[in-house]
């Protein structure tokens, strides 16, 4: 868990540091757009805690109210993710709009165009890692929250445009560039909203997948057929039950034991979190 655990920690760390960067500079330079992206990471913050608090609860065993394991929470919490980056989106789309209608306008100096850049890199950086991580754990937690970061990113990215346009004598340029961020931002949300919606409604997986399920108990030898496959998604991971056929000569000890191989085959697949094997006699049960 030290590895799940250690994306969340750099993501908390660095957007203190950014934020605290940001809103000081904008503070100094009465730059609205540099405070409102250093508040913008102090969001991120927030979202960082929630998602640690998600792999907590979604790490313990099965209980007694959840014989099943806590995985639900995993995909719950980066829901709530999402809807942040719904927020998100609408923030920056609502400053935009204000500054054009304002007609806002600063002076823009190296010292924030510096600061701009930094957060940039930064961001991008924190997206990676989390991503690289997030994907070789199959975590979704942890890809919400590199979206998160890839969020922040784009809206410095609009930062800079908005500065380095305004420096050039375009005042609406970082109203622009602000509404294009928020239509990408408010893309992922939806994409990270629907995706865990499907988990937590108890989705079945894609075709391919449970044929890829019904290759892998046939490949157990002594299964001559394999039927009443059902699989649902319980969090990220999926629940598979389904029925196998073995011949009638086998004594139930052999019959048992097959059904142990498949059920061990098919919890071994990447996408598998349990599985559920009955057993059928060929030609006689069903």
């Amino acid at each position: 868990m030290d590895n799940v655990y250690k994306p969340m920690v750099v993501s908390i760390v660095g957007n203190i540091i950014l934020a605290v960067l940001k809103v000081t500079v904008g503070v100094i330079y009465s730059s609205l757009a540099l405070i409102s992206d250093g508040i913008h990471s102090l969001s991120d913050i927030i979202t960082s805690i929630i998602g640690s608090l998600g792999i907590k609860i979604s790490s313990k065993p099965p209980d007694e109210s959840h014989p099943f394991g806590h995985s639900r929470f995993e995909a719950l919490f980066a829901f709530f993710i999402g809807m942040a980056l719904f927020l998100v989106a609408y923030e920056i789309g609502r400053d935009s709009i204000s500054r054009v209608l304002s007609g806002y306008s600063l002076e823009v100096n190296a010292i924030m165009l510096g600061v701009t850049v930094i957060s940039i890199i930064s961001k991008e950086a924190m997206t990676q890692y989390s991503l690289r991580v997030g994907r070789k754990l199959n975590n979704q937690i942890l890809i919400a929250d590199a979206y998160h970061h890839r969020s922040d990113a784009l809206s410095s990215v609009a930062v800079l445009i908005g500065l380095l346009l305004q420096k050039f004598g375009f005042i609406y340029g970082d109203a622009l560039a602000g509404l294009i961020v928020a239509v990408l931002i408010g893309k992922v949300a939806v994409e990270v909203v629907l995706k865990n919606v499907s988990y937590l409604t108890g989705t079945s997986p894609p075709f391919e997948l449970c044929e890829k399920i019904k290759k892998t108990a046939l490949s157990v030898k002594g299964v001559e057929g394999v039927h009443d496959l059902r699989a649902h998604y319980v969090g990220p991971k999926l629940h598979v039950e389904l029925h196998i056929e073995v011949p009638m000569t086998l004594t139930l000890k052999e019959a048992h034991d097959i059904s142990e191989e498949v059920r061990e085959r098919i919890e071994r697949l990447e996408e598998v979190e349990r599985a559920f094997v009955h057993v059928d006699i060929k030609g006689v049960t069903k």
